[in-house]
Formats: structure tokens, C-alpha cells, sequence
């Protein structure tokens, strides 16, 4: 499944979805949520997702339903607009609140060291941004985090090459 996380002001996963469905892939199943007026918060670093409620963020607010859809889809893409050539606030606590998806446990893997995985599956992530981001410092950001997450990067994409997205996702 491709999950959708929409964060931008203009709202533009819905134009992406449209074109996913227009396209040949149409058999694809996806889900997009609009975080337009939800509350999501940024992580605490209480570290309760690791040690008292394993799993489970201690944050209460509209953020536990998306980890749930992320921890089964298959890829995950965040719709941000940029600031600072980086993605927004909104984005960025999306990702920092994904920790209930790995242990505290840390391991060497090629030389570095990585969080063991909580759950055998992991979701890849691409971006579709919006505005003046650096693609650079994006495209080794999210491979950053898929590093961490024992995933893969789909890729960074600019809103006006969202096609090329579209093409990637499942």
C-alpha cells in the first residue's frame, strides 16, 4: 500500500493522487491524509516509546493513527512544502515521531551503528516538496532516515516533476 502524508498549505497530495489514478498503476492501493487540522505534536525525547510503552508514543494527538497506517504500508510518501530549503515543521515531526517503529537496541550494520527494527516490516519513503528546497540536503536527508529505519529511499522530488514520483510509487 502507498501511504500519503500531505503537510503542505495548498493541499497539493490530492492533485498527486489524482494522477496516480489517471496513470497505468490505478491498480495501486493508496491512502492520502490531509493533515490539514490535525494536531501533531513534536517528540518529546521522553523515550516512553522505547521503555514504558513499547511501541506506542506517549503523545496524545491526532499522530497515532498515521504511525499505524505507516508501520503497514509499503511506501510512505511526505508531501511538504520547504523552508530553508528544508521540509516544514509539520514534516519533520512526522518523521522525528517514528521512533515507536524501532528498539532503543542498537547495532553495527556496515560500520555504523543502527537501531534494531521493532516489527519486521518497514515502510520506504520518498518526498514530493514544495517551494525552494535543496534537493541535495534532501536526498541525503531521507536516506538518512531510511538508513536508520532499515528501509530505502524512493527518491526526492520537486512538486513540478511529481510524474516522476508518481512513476515510482508501486
Amino acid at each position: 500500500m502507498v501511504l500519503m502524508v500531505d503537510t503542505t498549505a495548498e493541499h497539493i497530495g490530492k492533485a498527486i493522487a489524482e494522477e496516480l489514478l489517471r496513470s497505468d498503476k490505478n491498480a495501486v492501493e493508496f491512502e492520502l491524509i490531509d493533515t490539514a487540522g490535525m494536531h501533531i505534536s513534536h517528540c518529546a525525547g521522553c523515550n516512553y516509546c522505547w521503555l514504558k510503552t513499547p511501541g506506542v508514543c506517549a503523545v496524545q494527538d491526532d499522530y497515532e493513527p498515521i504511525l499505524r497506517k505507516m508501520s503497514k504500508a509499503d511506501q510512505v510518501w511526505l508531501v511538504s512544502d520547504t523552508h530553508f530549503g528544508f521540509v516544514s515543521w509539520r514534516t519533520k515531526n512526522i518523521i522525528d515521531r517514528i521512533m515507536p517503529l524501532v528498539t532503543m537496541y542498537l547495532k553495527f550494520k556496515d560500520g555504523q551503528m543502527r537501531h534494531v527494527m521493532r516489527y519486521n516490516h518497514q515502510p520506504d519513503i520518498g518526498i514530493i516538496y514544495t517551494g525552494d528546497g535543496d534537493q541535495a540536503y534532501l536526498e541525503r536527508w531521507c536516506q538518512r532516515t531510511v538508513l536508520n529505519l532499515g528501509s530505502r529511499s524512493l527518491g526526492v522530488f520537486s512538486e513540478s516533476n511529481r510524474k516522476e514520483a508518481v512513476s515510482c510509487m508501486l
